[in-house]
């Protein structure tokens, strides 16, 4: 019998096996088998390949056009001066809006630190005053160092910083040369003179808390070399100008009933030369005098010592660099020395603390009457 066959076994199968291209035509050939058998080449047809051509022109136009743009972007992984310049503005605008809200902050975080110094040595001052019934005194004279063996009062040749040591934890330089014979304690003062505290210093101005020593100078009772340790407060002597000489040439004149002192009798402050003022002397009311304020400094002055405000020890007797007047109007640090005006490196005013322990912010444009009234303890003229 003859086998039927598969309808699949007569099905021809054809393939393409070249293509050729011409200007004018496209050839196409393909190769076909019936059953295993070659069937020949043929030739589908041919045609015009115009459009054909300007399409794929134009997709490898479209493809380089691609590569060209890819490589260039490539090349370009930096900024160009504009960006860059763009970029440098943005972060300059940026720093022109920060930096002064970040030096406001600073600045006010360092007068509160000032403000509580001031209230840390307001409240010294009244201990003091609780254990001996009157303000600290402020010594005999700039030629004097504190003298360990001397107590406080009119005895004392240091000022009020010295007599306040012990109530601002300072007991320890307070008995720097106890009881040493005289060469000795020369030099233990002289060690004491060189001790700085930071209570004393206001933050706004530079860290140096030490500044070179008047070398004209040379003290009845040590031998002081510098750099010395420096104050930024002062006392308050008043509006009545006291200038105090170098004082007597030994002990035994100071405490001979009939050396001759500075006449301090018009003084107005709180302290000044041996004094012994009770608050019960301040008529005008604590809360209307001044106590201790933030003296001026010129900015030239901060370590050289060029200041004859700012170039002896702080435990020295009373002297243009622990008390000050209050004559004119505080002012802020500058170029030129203010010896005898109260001031300060903050922006606004300078920093009081009263009698009565508040502590307030007082304006270089404080009226100049207004001034002089509450550095006077009694001319019957308070502030409303």
């Amino acid at each position: 019998m003859r086998r039927r066959r598969s309808p699949k076994q007569g099905r021809r199968h054809c393939r393409n096996i070249e293509n050729r291209y011409s200007r004018d035509n496209i050839r196409l050939t393909v190769f076909c088998q019936t059953r295993g058998r070659s069937s020949g080449r043929i030739t589908v047809g041919s045609f015009r390949p115009t459009a054909h051509l300007e399409f794929r022109q134009r997709a490898e136009q479209a493809a380089e056009s691609l590569r060209d743009f890819r490589y260039k972007q490539a090349a370009r992984s930096g900024f160009t001066i504009i960006e860059l310049l763009v970029v440098l503005a943005v972060i300059g605008i940026l720093i022109a809006l920060l930096l002064p809200a970040v030096q406001m902050a600073r600045e006010t975080a360092r007068r509160a630190q000032c403000q509580n110094n001031l209230r840390q040595l307001g409240v010294a001052v009244h201990n003091f005053e609780a254990t001996h019934r009157y303000y600290p005194s402020n010594g005999w004279g700039y030629l004097w160092m504190a003298d360990p063996d001397r107590g406080t009062g009119p005895k004392q040749p240091g000022g009020w910083i010295y007599q306040l040591l012990p109530f601002v934890e300072g007991q320890t330089l307070q008995q720097i040369g106890a009881g040493l014979p005289d060469n000795q304690k020369r030099a233990a003062l002289n060690k004491l003179s060189h001790t700085p505290m930071p209570l004393f210093t206001c933050p706004t101005r530079p860290a140096q808390i030490t500044t070179a020593l008047n070398t004209s100078l040379v003290f009845k009772n040590a031998d002081v070399t510098g750099p010395v340790a420096t104050t930024h407060y002062a006392i308050n002597e008043g509006d009545y100008i006291t200038d105090t000489p170098g004082g007597p040439e030994t002990l035994v004149e100071g405490d001979d009933r009939a050396y001759d002192w500075t006449d301090v009798s018009k003084a107005t402050g709180v302290s000044y030369l041996r004094s012994t003022v009770r608050p019960r002397d301040v008529t005008d009311g604590t809360s209307n005098t001044y106590l201790i304020g933030e003296k001026n400094v010129s900015s030239e002055s901060y370590i050289d010592g060029s200041d004859d405000g700012f170039d002896q020890p702080m435990y020295s007797g009373v002297d243009l660099d622990i008390a000050r007047w209050t004559t004119a109007p505080p002012l802020p640090d500058g170029l030129s020395p203010q010896y005898r005006r109260f001031g300060s490196a903050h922006p606004a005013g300078a920093l009081f603390v009263f009698c009565d322990g508040s502590v307030r912010m007082v304006s270089f444009l404080i009226d100049v009457k207004v001034h002089q009234y509450t550095g006077s303890r009694s001319d019957g003229k308070t502030l409303k």
